[in-house]
């Protein structure tokens, strides 16, 4: 099926991602349409589709997260395909499956390269078999907390605990100490239990100071394949992104080409078909295998943003059976853009939710300067889904400069009514060792955000203050309504005594008559 021949589709998502998919539909000559909880009726990504469709429900669970409700709609709505954009049920292979028997196109990769890629020990199984290389540790789950212990020398310390359904750092601990192995490995089996219904562990040797790099690839269902180039995303709090940008200013040409084409490897040794991304430690030269991700990146308008390659446009080509139609030598990548997470967060509080209602929003603009974003006034911020609000995305003829201009986007924005992570992003972007390059995945837990976001109230206090005192003055030397009305009607009066000129109008005359 050609692109032309598909009319609608449905996007099985929210907020910022819902739009962002929409909007690219709709170039492309397709309608879409948005589900929605009952939370979401007023949201923007149902007030900009085509369709808007009830799922009902206030829970994720009872709306986005369940896959019947979303099969039917598609059904009821006459969608023709489902694209699940990121969270959520984006990466189940049961869902995937599902909307394929129903006699719908999913826009994503095969269920067995989900389930393959999904599987943290099988997919290190598999890449180990396909020569890619993996960070050194165990292929085999850990049967309990003892048969930790007894492998643990094997790997060697310090050594980083995993789960095997894991994702979004979930099921996660660094041990150091051997007498702590046992009691990590019962919290983050119970820890990945509760989050994936899978206490599954594994050990593999834990990288100090590495970098966390991911390679962007696009794969047709005709075998052609090619890589977009890199994402740095090593600002990150407990495996939590906050900035990323691309290219990663450690990375350098040969190392990009030798990263790219092992993505490619990886991507092909589970019949890929999609975008997805393949994610890397980096450490003192060495590149390892770290996962895939086998959806659409929250952080995908930075690699947008350098190769021209709409993303999204792509993913509908290709799931509509077409041929990428270009290959490695066509991707080029200019100049440099930053990403940063605007998540409802109070950095000053260790990064805890916030929640209230979305005032005074103001948002940044002018040359080169994109916002993803499902903020409105009015937004009611809650605990029941992820705490992301918008991307503000950057470009840059360089790093420097989309330093510069990331800068003043995030001085010109403010949500109001809630707290945000921006200005922990504003206090990276000014450290002279990021500005340097100089950084790993521990940069941002190393600065005190504390003290200086506690001297950044006291400043917004006083500057309240004076907006207030100025406030009041204006309002005390404005007229009451009945001082108002005077001054208009001494106005016509005075008005009255002076003469018409010869050339005044035939409205102008009776104004003066009635005045």
């Amino acid at each position: 099926m050609k692109h032309t021949e598909l009319k609608r589709i449905l996007v099985a998502n929210r907020g910022e991602i819902a739009l962002r998919i929409g909007r690219t539909a709709r170039e492309m000559g397709m309608e879409w349409v948005a589900v929605h909880s009952d939370p979401d009726r007023s949201s923007l990504h149902t007030r900009f589709a085509d369709i808007a469709y009830s799922l009902g429900g206030s829970t994720p669970a009872e709306s986005y997260l369940d896959a019947g409700k979303i099969i039917a709609a598609a059904v009821a709505t006459g969608a023709q395909a489902i694209h699940p954009g990121y969270g959520f049920l984006a990466e189940n292979a049961g869902f995937a499956q599902a909307v394929i028997d129903a006699g719908l196109i999913w826009i994503g990769p095969p269920p067995r390269a989900i389930i393959d890629m999904g599987d943290k020990i099988t997919s290190r199984q598999i890449m180990g078999a396909a020569g890619v290389p993996i960070v050194p540790g165990m292929a085999e789950p850990l049967a309990d907390a003892a048969a930790a212990v007894a492998a643990a020398p094997g790997v060697g310390f310090p050594i980083c605990m995993k789960a095997s359904a894991g994702g979004g750092g979930k099921g996660i601990r660094v041990v150091r100490d051997p007498k702590d192995l046992e009691s990590a490995f019962k919290q983050a089996s119970a820890e990945a239990q509760a989050a994936f219904g899978d206490g599954r562990m594994y050990l593999e040797r834990y990288l100090d100071q590495p970098r966390h790099i991911e390679v962007q690839v696009l794969f047709d269902a005709h075998g052609n394949g090619v890589h977009l180039g890199e994402r740095e995303c090593s600002i990150q709090r407990r495996h939590q992104k906050l900035l990323e940008e691309c290219p990663s200013p450690t990375i350098d040409a040969a190392t990009r080409a030798a990263m790219g084409e092992t993505a490619l490897q990886a991507a092909r040794a589970v019949g890929y078909q999609g975008a997805g991304t393949v994610e890397f430690l980096f450490s003192k030269g060495e590149f390892f295998f770290l996962e895939m991700n086998t959806r659409l990146q929250v952080e995908h308008p930075i690699t947008e943003m350098v190769t021209g390659v709409d993303l999204v446009r792509e993913q509908l080509r290709i799931a509509a059976g077409e041929e990428l139609g270009y290959d490695q030598d066509a991707i080029v990548m200019r100049g440099h853009a930053i990403e940063v997470r605007i998540n409802a967060e109070d950095p000053a509080n260790k990064f805890l939710p916030s929640t209230g209602t979305v005032q005074n929003l103001r948002l940044p603009g002018g040359p080169w300067v994109r916002l993803d974003s499902a903020l409105y006034n009015g937004l009611e911020v809650g605990l029941n889904y992820d705490p992301m609000l918008a991307k503000l995305i950057v470009w840059g003829a360089d790093r420097a400069q989309a330093i510069e201009r990331m800068r003043r986007a995030l001085a010109e924005m403010n949500v109001g009514g809630v707290s945000t992570g921006a200005p922990a992003a504003l206090r990276v972007l000014q450290e002279p060792a990021f500005r340097a390059g100089d950084y790993d995945t521990h940069f941002l837990e190393s600065l005190d955000l504390t003290e200086d976001f506690l001297k950044m109230g006291d400043v917004a206090a006083i500057a309240a203050a004076v907006f207030r005192h100025h406030k009041a003055r204006r309002s005390a030397l404005q007229p009451t309504a009945g001082r108002r009305d005077a001054w208009l009607s001494r106005g016509r009066a005075a008005r009255a005594h002076y003469p018409l000129p010869p050339s005044a109008s035939a409205g102008e005359r009776a104004d003066r008559s009635h005045a």
